[in-house]
């Protein structure tokens, strides 16, 4: 027996980019559906241990993504899930927001209590209702069998542009010439690892790490971030298609978030690859933390205390929407009429089959704008797309994925979601000034 549900808004997947567009629905007056296919919030926040949150700032250390993101951050602050935004010692940005999923899971559902939204945990959506070119509702798998959920205006932020895909809009995947994505990571943490034996080394050899800040500063630094340990890393022949050792500390003051593992060639998108993704990611996890208790000095007494519940994935769909924001529209800093977003994090790309990383700034005041028209998916009146799977190149969605930038498009797709289904018209005919102005009313930066 299939059941029917009915809303303003509908929005497919509960990651930190779902949670701001359900929020932002809600508290605009809208009867808003989150759908998650987990039995918890987070998205790769939590599923996949993606940690911590970086940036809310530019390089220069102006804050351009406040809004319903910074609301985020205060609220852990006062639960105790997060000492706030702190700066990054040794990466290549200027902030880092540490934060406890455990804490973020709970908050996130309080907060949907609060905007009145209602939310479907252990739910997949697996398939869509178009009609005139309009998504009329979307099915959903699970425990009690087929549900509709029918709605005025979707929001599709599964990562994976999944509603799109189902609806038979048009969506890009990985680079132009391949198609092929950056690597998934499967990231996991460690306890017992002594940070001030780290701290030292990094003060005696310096010519071993990424680095910006003086390394006669660290002793008055927090220590939120370490990317290197080349010479331990080549010399330990670890088989990962990587170059160097990545993990950031914290939580607790004995942990580590590690982000080493590499899997490369395989399709996010495709059952069969994300198996083969799983298995190979979790023996590299065991080949990462027996090289650290051998090699790195503060990881001998140290052991693995979690793994991600699932593979981290960086890339797979996303819409070919009415704009496709380039990496020229990101490294000049482009500013746009129909801004509804900024953000000042790098291109950070991950080669999707080398070892390295490719790493650009961006011009000028170190942000840019992410349009409206990226939002929009093409040949539907009725679907936004926020977070991962906005519409980008290749190139810009190495920036545009990052954590904070996800959460500023989704408090915006649920913003217009519900200025649309108010005022009754296609998504791609809402006057941006109201939007923006909703916006900026909600503290967000423009």
């Amino acid at each position: 027996m299939k059941h029917t549900l009915e809303a303003d808004v509908v929005v497919v997947g509960g990651g930190p980019a779902g949670i701001a567009a359900a929020i932002a629905a809600g508290r605009q007056g809208a009867s808003t559906v989150l759908i998650e296919r987990y039995g918890f919030l987070g998205g790769m926040s939590t599923a996949a241990s993606v940690y911590p949150w970086m940036t809310f700032h530019t390089e220069q250390g102006e804050q351009v993504i406040k809004g319903l993101a910074q609301e985020i951050v205060d609220r852990l602050m006062e639960r105790g899930g997060s000492p706030g935004h702190l700066r990054d010692t040794v990466g290549f940005v200027y902030s880092v927001t540490p934060y406890h999923p455990e804490i973020f899971k709970v908050l996130a559902v309080d907060m949907l209590q609060e905007a009145g939204v209602k939310l479907l945990a252990h739910s997949f959506a697996d398939e869509v209702q178009v009609e005139g070119g309009k998504i009329r509702s979307v099915s959903l798998a699970g425990k009690s069998g087929r549900i509709d959920v029918r709605g005025r205006m979707f929001v599709d932020t599964s990562g994976d542009a999944d509603v799109a895909h189902l609806a038979g809009a048009p969506t890009l995947k990985g680079r132009e010439e391949d198609q092929r994505t950056q690597p998934m990571t499967m990231k996991f943490r460690m306890r017992g690892v002594d940070l001030e034996a780290v701290r030292q080394v990094m003060i005696d050899n310096p010519d071993n790490f990424y680095h910006k800040t003086p390394f006669a500063e660290l002793d008055r630094l927090p220590l939120t971030g370490v990317s290197g340990f080349y010479a331990e890393w080549k010399a330990g022949q670890v088989p990962i298609n990587r170059d160097q050792v990545l993990f950031f500390t914290g939580p607790a003051e004995d942990e580590v978030l590690v982000n080493c593992t590499r899997v490369q060639g395989l399709d996010g998108t495709s059952i069969e690859d994300l198996t083969l993704a799983e298995a190979i990611g979790r023996k590299q996890v065991l080949m990462m933390a027996e090289f650290l208790q051998n090699s790195i000095p503060g990881f001998a007494k140290a052991s693995i205390s979690s793994v991600g519940a699932q593979i981290g994935i960086r890339e797979t769909r996303r819409i070919d929407g009415l704009y496709r924001l380039s990496i020229e529209d990101v490294l000049e800093g482009r500013r746009f009429d129909d801004a509804i977003a900024r953000s000042g994090y790098p291109i950070d790309l991950h080669d999707p089959s080398g070892k390295g990383v490719t790493s650009a700034f961006i011009k000028g005041s170190g942000a840019y704008d992410i349009p409206y028209r990226s939002l929009i998916a093409q040949g539907l009146d009725n679907l936004l797309a926020a977070g991962r799977c906005i519409s980008t190149t290749h190139e810009a969605l190495a920036t545009t994925r990052l954590t904070p930038s996800c959460m500023a498009t989704g408090e915006a797709a649920g913003t217009a979601a519900a200025l649309v289904c108010a005022i009754g018209m296609p998504a791609r005919e809402l006057d941006v000034k109201l939007l923006q102005e909703r916006l900026l009313r909600g503290n967000a930066v423009l």
